[in-house]
């Protein structure tokens, strides 16, 4: 039996975590798991809805200008938990199952997040590249598949035009 290094255990702790998510745009779910540099667990979050809203699995998503509005993002949720808590995330690692967005990735640094290691790129990552310039480490991930959002099917009331 081969041990896992600390990153495969981490993204598969945030797979795990990816089960959580309620928002149809990325079937398998997004899960991001934050990791002090001792390997302690600090904060985790899941694609899914603000605390108390309805979620897309329950009234659909909320599409705008081709992204879906009723989401909070697994990293911003991640973010979120360990802010409430008090949890400072200075030299942390995000482990997460898709690519950051831009948005993402830039509260990630300026969290304190010295380390992003993904899964599965999403469409977008040229964004990637001026936080690795900024001096955080991205590794880039080895025989990892590329994800287009997809177009869930809702019904049209819960889609707004592009």
């Amino acid at each position: 039996m081969t041990r896992p290094s600390w990153d495969e255990c981490f993204l598969e702790v945030a797979h795990v975590i990816a089960k959580r998510s309620t928002c149809l745009r990325v079937p398998s779910g997004v899960g991001c798991v934050l990791v002090s540099a001792e390997h302690t667990i600090l904060s985790a979050g899941y694609a899914g809805s603000m605390r108390g809203a309805p979620h897309c699995t329950e009234v659909g998503c909320l599409i705008v200008d081709g992204g879906c509005k009723r989401t909070v993002h697994a990293e911003q949720n991640a973010i979120a938990s360990a802010a409430a808590n008090g949890v400072s995330l200075r030299g942390a690692t995000a482990y997460v199952t898709l690519s950051p967005c831009r948005a993402c990735a830039m509260m990630l640094h300026n969290a304190g997040v010295a380390r992003i290691v993904y899964a599965t790129e999403y469409r977008i990552v040229d964004h990637l590249d001026e936080l690795r310039g900024l001096g955080v480490d991205i590794p880039r991930p080895a025989g990892r598949g590329v994800v287009l959002a997809v177009q869930p099917t809702l019904p049209a009331d819960n889609i707004e035009a592009e």
